[in-house]
């Protein structure tokens, strides 16, 4: 059904192409079969001009990225997507969760200067998130509050 509508919608033939790649991507993902998903987003990539749509691409991407266990790969990529799209509070949300995963690692190998590093990180990308999507993160917002890492007022 999907295909009929984007069929004729009064885009461009790439626009329409990169569509149906982003949905077959986004059932590919849904179903869990990752390689298949990163393929299709890939094309999707290749022919999408608009550079929002391209930054919800990549944020898929780098959401499998994470899910796959592949952090590195993962921050890189919600990275593209911020450039590409400077407004994605769920990709800095996401970040914040790889720093703060980073930051309890550290602690607990006895490391407090690293972990204090990473904790910041977390803050400074949870901070920007906050400020994007107020009242959307209501537990980060807590843990800015209370652990005393929030330097500005978040709170509504």
């Amino acid at each position: 059904m999907a295909e009929l509508v984007v069929k004729v919608m009064p885009i461009d033939s790439n626009e329409k192409q990169a569509y149906i790649y982003y949905r077959n991507g986004l059932s590919a993902q849904d179903c869990g079969d990752y390689s298949e998903a990163l393929e299709y987003y890939a094309e999707s990539l290749k022919l999408e001009a608009n550079e929002i749509d391209r930054s919800e691409t990549l944020k898929n991407i780098a959401i499998i990225h994470m899910s796959m266990g592949d952090e590195d790969k993962a921050l890189e990529v919600y990275q593209q997507s911020l450039e590409a799209n400077s407004k994605q509070p769920s990709c800095l949300k996401n970040m914040g969760l790889i720093y703060e995963k980073r930051a309890r690692m550290a602690e607990e190998d006895g490391n407090q200067a690293e972990s204090d590093r990473w904790y910041d990180e977390a803050a400074t990308v949870w901070t920007k998130a906050v400020r994007l999507y107020p009242g959307g993160y209501l537990e980060i917002e807590n843990w800015l509050k209370t652990t005393g890492r929030s330097n500005i007022d978040v709170y509504f």
